[in-house]
């Protein structure tokens, strides 16, 4: 519609940030992200969108305004996840460190295209590391484009996803194109232990509708409910499916399979017989999910990570489901590499609640 806003996103992985902001309205332009399992689930889910799959520092910002046939003004709002890995406390600048080259071409292309607001996201330990001294060097390198940023570490399960997830946000906004650029304010919480608040959404929630598949033989991807959904969360997810994608489960050893069952519903390597604690050497071994709270943050590799009740790892559509991936997202490539793009992915629904005040400022604006 073109009424809506124009976005791209750089590094966008399989697209939970993009689809974040398409549930609040955006029309979702184009995706870059050099990793093709994920361009190609990118490609499914957003098939009116243009998708790169390049190496950020081989692109300009012209060339993919070019790709689109669309000027500047075209463009509203940028965001992305780039990785920041050349922090230095010798007084070396942030954008200056060789090994930023990723973030160097966000800012870079942020620069070329000039958005009227960009949104950045990353890791929790960034605004904490050397002080803050990072932080305040990725706050400055946008203030010299012309963008005022502000910066907050939000958690996902505050925002009506099933999951402690904790990820950083900077916001810039353009001071020449919004009036208000000062005026940006991240989301209030909705979920939490307080009186006026939601309570948190916990795994059973989220994922109860899909314990029907066994542990014993592998469902095959592709086939109808056969639950119903049980909870508001689950009726959420559900919208608009009516098949079950990615819903393949592992097939463990039966040693293995044995150790999972006698971990109970949150517990982990503690819960297990002295001879059993010491079988895998982390300290996250044999975690089981917590049926009555959020989920801990999904991350890339799921071998030490289990169901609640059942004794194998989530499948990547449960995984999904507690990202909060709608189920009609579908994840394309092996089950390793789904699980993989599920972990790496920002979660839709807090992708969404940011989206919303970014459409309010530009509103104001």
């Amino acid at each position: 519609m073109s009424d809506k806003y124009n976005l791209i996103d750089l590094f966008c992985g399989c697209g939970g940030f993009s689809k974040g902001f398409e549930q609040a309205g955006f029309n979702i332009k184009l995706g870059l992200d050099s990793w093709k399992d994920a361009t190609k689930t990118y490609e499914y889910n957003f098939p009116d969108s243009i998708v790169v799959n390049d190496d950020i520092t081989n692109i300009t910002g012209k060339s993919l305004l070019d790709l689109m046939d669309l000027n500047n003004d075209s463009i509203d709002v940028i965001i992305g996840g780039p990785p920041c890995q050349g922090f230095s406390v010798s007084g070396k600048r942030l954008i200056d460190d060789p090994r930023n080259t990723l973030y160097k071409s966000f800012v870079r292309i942020v620069n070329d295209i000039k958005p009227k607001i960009f949104v950045m996201e990353n890791v929790p330990g960034l605004i904490r590391l050397f002080n803050g001294k990072a932080k305040d060097e990725i706050m400055e390198d946008f203030r010299n484009i012309g963008y005022n940023v502000q910066v907050k570490m939000l958690s996902a399960d505050e925002y009506g996803v099933p999951q402690k997830r904790k990820r950083v946000f900077f916001v810039g906004v353009d001071e020449n194109q919004i009036i208000n650029s000062d005026k940006f304010s991240f989301p209030e919480l909705t979920h939490g232990v307080d009186k006026d608040l939601l309570p948190f959404v916990n795994c059973k929630d989220a994922i109860s509708d899909l314990d029907y598949i066994s542990d014993e033989v592998p469902l095959g991807d592709g086939v109808h409910y056969s639950t119903n959904a049980n909870t508001i969360y689950q009726k959420k997810m559900r919208d608009d499916s009516d098949m079950l994608f990615n819903h393949v489960t592992a097939v463990h050893k039966a040693e293995t399979k044995r150790i999972i069952s006698l971990v109970p519903d949150g517990g982990n390597y503690k819960d297990l017989p002295e001879h059993l604690k010491d079988t895998r050497k982390v300290n996250i071994a044999w975690t089981r999910m917590n049926s009555s709270k959020p989920s801990f943050t999904i991350d890339t590799g799921h071998n030490h990570h289990f169901h609640y009740r059942a004794n194998r790892v989530p499948t990547a559509r449960e995984s999904a489901r507690i990202q909060s991936f709608p189920d009609k997202f579908r994840f394309i490539g092996t089950k390793t590499s789904q699980l993989k793009q599920v972990g790496n992915a920002v979660p839709p629904m807090l992708a969404e609640v940011i989206a919303t005040k970014v459409v309010e400022l530009m509103k104001r604006g």
